[in-house]
């Protein structure tokens, strides 16, 4: 039977039955709209009638049965624990029509995707690696939590009044905690979902080189690796190999931000001897 729901979208979304846009939940939380619907778990944007404050409700979906709920308190278990403010924080929880529900601050911007392609933002090597600091200053809080994101994509990286802030948290899990992995399962997500801090800087060594690429300018048809297209210098290049495990990879954060730094400051200092 879940097989068959899977195959058919429409099906599973009928069994789940989404909240339409002006209904109360649990007396408080209007739904203003749909955000989207994950593998898990459904999410809103919302308010709180009581204060008019806007939230993002997440609702686990009924398709999953136990599945879903686990992990939609494993989510409402990982927010409880971080209290940083370019993080969402968990607002509430409660039951109704029998799936649980959790409640968190609705963050709201830009992502770098809106930048690129909505303003014609263009990232140089210095300003993406600036950029990767400051995403790396939140992960370097959420890692000495305990946590490990394990989505770090960039829907989920949000630019706003001029920081940034991480949201969705539906797949993070403590460092270490055992998690649905297989041995057969593709070495993209595997890479991407292992319960170490090494899987959050593979996604942002993707994260990166998509701010990288909105400069580039192509010359050729033919396909080539980035490095071969990208323009980066030797330390650069030589970051994001560890970041995508190509060398032996970053096993600490504070690793990966030290050689930012030093990456930052020679650029630095190379633009200010041609000035």
């Amino acid at each position: 039977m879940k097989r068959f729901i899977d195959r058919h979208p429409f099906i599973a979304r009928w069994i789940d039955r989404p909240h339409r846009s002006g209904k109360v939940l649990f007396g408080r939380y209007e739904i203003i709209e749909e955000l989207g619907m994950g593998s898990y778990g459904i999410a809103y944007k919302g308010r709180d009638r009581d204060t008019g404050r806007l939230v993002v409700i997440k609702q686990a979906r009924r398709t999953k049965g136990e599945d879903g709920r686990r992990l939609l308190q494993r989510e409402a278990d990982v927010l409880s624990r971080l209290r940083h403010p370019q993080i969402p924080a968990r607002y509430d929880t409660f039951i109704e029509g029998g799936q649980p529900h959790l409640v968190m601050d609705y963050i709201d911007g830009q992502t770098v995707e809106d930048q690129i392609f909505g303003l014609g933002i263009t990232y140089t090597e210095q300003a993406a690696f600036r950029l990767l600091l400051d995403v790396l200053d939140v992960v370097r809080y959420i890692h000495a939590s305990g946590i490990v994101h394990r989505d770090l994509r960039i829907p989920n990286i949000i630019w706003r009044h001029g920081t940034v802030a991480i949201i969705d948290f539906g797949l993070a899990c403590r460092m270490g905690e055992r998690v649905d992995l297989r041995d057969d399962d593709p070495l993209e997500k595997r890479l991407r979902r292992e319960p170490h801090p090494r899987s959050d800087f593979y996604a942002l060594g993707h994260f990166t080189l998509f701010l990288l690429y909105s400069a580039y300018e192509p010359t050729s048809e033919d396909e080539k690796s980035w490095e071969e297209e990208l323009d980066l210098s030797p330390k650069a290049r030589a970051m994001l190999r560890k970041m995508l495990q190509l060398d032996a990879p970053y096993d600490h954060v504070d690793e990966l931000i030290a050689d930012v730094k030093q990456l930052l400051a020679e650029n630095d200092l190379a633009q200010t001897r041609v000035l």
